[in-house]
């Protein structure tokens, strides 16, 4: 390989973090103001028409967290997974790839949920509260949804642990 190909690998490499969290920030901003336009106040798709599952079934629980599952989260869900994995159209598969895949979904969905409230009109950062979110009540800790925490941990070390992988997307 000669060095101007080297050069731009390593400049690849160097900003690859700074574009990981880019993409984030910007595809979390931009489906936030999608959830925004289709919920409207009515959070967690409490008026859309839509199949929905107690709180209480076991897939509300184990997907959900025991809000209730209901056919726009499942969907929505589903087409974020497959977009994410359109990459091996382009790249072979690797485990450090799905590594920072399924990191990038962890933050991606804390940042996303987060926007929704910070630009939603009928909420707004003064609303971040427990008292004013029912789907996030129950699992509420100090200034968040618990589900933050997780997600944000298991983000980080899905991301470290891909980047101790050789075969990741960079």
């Amino acid at each position: 390989m000669d060095q101007s190909a080297l050069a731009t690998l390593d400049l690849i490499a160097r900003t690859h973090g700074v574009l990981y969290v880019a993409g984030i920030v910007w595809t979390a901003f931009c489906f936030a103001h999608v959830e925004i336009a289709i919920e409207g106040k009515d959070g967690w798709a409490g008026k859309l028409p839509t199949w929905r599952l107690s709180p209480k079934n076991p897939i509300s629980r184990l997907l959900f967290g025991g809000r209730p599952a209901d056919g726009y989260h499942v969907w929505m869900d589903l087409f974020i997974l497959s977009m994410l994995h359109i990459v091996y159209a382009f790249v072979p598969y690797s485990l450090a790839t799905e590594l920072e895949l399924f990191a990038f979904l962890c933050f991606f969905t804390v940042l996303e949920d987060f926007f929704w409230f910070v630009f939603n009109p009928a909420f707004g950062l003064r609303n971040f509260r427990k008292e004013k979110i029912w789907w996030h009540r129950k699992q509420w800790l100090w200034i968040a949804p618990s589900d933050y925490y997780f997600l944000l941990s298991l983000g980080a070390i899905l991301y470290a642990a891909a980047q101790a992988l050789p075969g990741g997307i960079m």
